[in-house]
């Protein structure tokens, strides 16, 4: 059976991923502080915007000039698609995650959004303590976005030392897939720093340690040698 593929605007990802994420897919890219994390989300976002994809940043942590200032060593002007109504990026409270859906599905509607993040999850707990009341809070998000018909990156961090792949270890069980970026750890290929899938659902991905390398350009992912 084959499925539509969305691009991943990652060089040398999608071929990885069966060719690309899975439409409709959300997506958790984890790791540790440092890793790359917002970079590969707006990277993936930029990539829509260029072919014409109406996409959406949520930043439960970062400032919204912040984030744009930080990726214009790229070249990523994300200032124009946004006064074209093409893109959006809005700080959300992660006090107020409680009517993060309901944020999530006035975007996606206003806008049409076919790309969307959520930067960063971990910080959910600020306002959530019971691990229980964290899961059902992302699994409802996770529905809200796949019955919005979009795609999604969600990203969590990694405690540093920490043997897990999130910071509540709930994420990764409900969403459609999981990579996970290195620094130092898993160095591979003469790069310090490197990308596992750990997941995919409904693909036969790459199951190796490939390893990154973030150039003026963005991330690039290079073959295993």
């Amino acid at each position: 059976m084959t499925f539509s593929r969305i691009e991943s605007g990652i060089p040398g990802l999608d071929k990885l991923l069966g060719g690309g994420f899975i439409e409709d897919s959300v997506i958790l890219v984890t790791g540790e502080t440092g890793t790359g994390k917002t970079i590969f989300c707006s990277q993936f976002l930029w990539h829509g915007l260029k072919k014409g994809e109406t996409c959406i940043f949520i930043t439960l942590e970062e400032d919204p000039e912040e984030i744009k200032e930080d990726i214009k060593v790229f070249n990523w002007n994300f200032d124009k698609y946004e006064k074209k109504g093409l893109f959006r990026i809005i700080y959300h409270d992660p006090a107020q995650v409680n009517n993060l859906g309901s944020l999530i599905i006035d975007e996606i509607k206003n806008l049409k959004a076919k790309r969307l993040v959520i930067d960063s999850t971990s910080l959910i707990g600020l306002s959530i303590q019971d691990i229980s009341q964290i899961r059902k809070l992302l699994f409802n998000t996770i529905n809200v976005i796949k019955k919005n018909k979009c795609t999604a990156l969600i990203t969590a961090e990694i405690p540093e030392g920490a043997k897990g792949l999130s910071k509540f270890g709930v994420e990764e069980f409900i969403v459609d897939g999981v990579l996970v970026l290195n620094y130092l750890e898993y160095a591979a290929g003469g790069l310090d720093r490197s990308l596992i899938i750990r997941k995919l659902r409904r693909t036969d991905h790459g199951k190796d340690i490939y390893p990154i390398d973030i150039t003026s350009k963005g991330i690039v992912v290079k073959p295993v040698e």
